[in-house]
């Protein structure tokens, strides 16, 4: 294992600022940022983009309150369903919540699957245009009303540059891809393209959880049978219930809008199960696709099937050492010199 870890951007001899887990749905990050939790002095910052939302927990995998009073987590219940966060947001709110944990002596656990937000960080992306807030909430009403294939269109003929990397991100990246269009008067594209960062990359040692596709897609099949165990189908009554529409971003996601369907009578509850199970799976697949050709050079992949003790532990050695001889410079072998087994480098060729 030769090559530096975080992003290629980062000063000689950086210490890292984070340690991230990140990996698709289903394939262990939970379990191992809990190890971690219990041998390094850590908090989790979530990655999660509907995890931020109140009251849907069961079908986002929310870590429960035991573990959160042992492991402080930030970013989870911070929504209404009907609010929208995007990844700058994040990137804000992110490094606000890594200074706190670092004025506590303590080392920030970025933890989750949303691979737009890990980017937020580090290769921070420019800063937001003001729009005006009442022709925005205009725009969205009508957005909203709009079906996924016409407001692909509307995409398409705003932005075609970015049209496949919308529609595979479903309404709510569509959504953002016609507003700033429209109100900014220049495409998403082009303001990824030209205009500068809003702050300086943060450097991190970032951890990628790889399991062989026919395994994560076993466990997302049997995950999805737990949620429903677990009280899917109730959770999602309950935010209809409240006044939350099949619209709102929250109700978006994977797992929402299928139970959504089964409760207003469009198809039997085993179906809306495979329907979820078959929306998740495509999910993992975006996330091993943007992972693959996203993560910055040196990320380090591991299989989550070796004992989360074990894995804890060689992180712990690796953090370590970067600690002391910085990401560029901080030898490859483990406390003793050996080559952690379970190691395997990433990150863009």
């Amino acid at each position: 294992m030769t090559s530096s870890v975080g992003d290629s951007r980062t000063t000689p001899r950086s210490r890292p600022r984070f340690l991230a887990v990140v990996g698709p749905t289903a394939s262990g990050k939970t379990g191992l940022s809990l190890e971690l939790g219990r041998i390094l002095p850590g908090e989790v910052v979530s990655m999660d983009s509907r995890q931020v939302y109140r009251g849907m927990d069961v079908g986002t995998g929310k870590v429960g309150l035991r573990e959160r009073a042992r492991l402080p987590h930030h970013g989870l219940d911070i929504l209404d369903p009907r609010e929208r966060y995007s990844a700058g947001r994040f990137g804000r709110e992110a490094r606000a919540w890594i200074r706190e944990i670092e004025s506590r002596h303590r080392i920030p656990f970025l933890v989750g699957g949303t691979g737009f937000f890990l980017k937020a960080l580090t290769d921070p992306m420019f800063s937001e245009p003001e729009m005006d807030p009442e022709r925005l909430e205009e725009l969205r009403d009508f957005l909203n009303r709009l079906s996924p294939e016409r407001l692909r269109e509307f995409v398409a003929a705003l932005d075609p540059k970015r049209e496949p990397v919308a529609a595979q991100g479903g309404r709510q990246r569509m959504t953002r891809t016609v507003e700033m269009a429209l109100l900014t008067g220049r495409p998403l594209s082009w303001w990824h393209r030209e205009a500068p960062p809003a702050r300086a990359p943060l450097p991190g040692i970032i951890i990628l959880l790889e399991l062989p596709r026919e395994v994560l897609y076993q466990r997302i099949n049997r995950r999805v049978r737990g949620m429903v165990e677990e009280g899917l189908v109730e959770e999602v009554q309950a935010l209809l219930d409240a006044g939350y529409r099949e619209e709102d971003p929250g109700l978006t996601g994977a797992g929402y809008r299928e139970m959504v369907g089964h409760l207003k009578g469009r198809t039997g509850l085993e179906e809306a199960v495979e329907e979820i199970q078959r929306a998740h799976r495509r999910y993992a697949r975006r996330q091993i696709t943007w992972f693959r050709h996203q993560l910055p050079p040196g990320t380090r992949g591991v299989d989550p099937r070796h004992p989360h003790d074990e894995l804890a532990r060689e992180i712990r050695a690796l953090w370590n050492r970067a600690l002391e001889f910085g990401l560029e410079e901080a030898p490859e072998g483990g406390g003793a010199g050996e080559h952690p087994s379970t190691w395997r480098k990433r990150g863009r060729p």
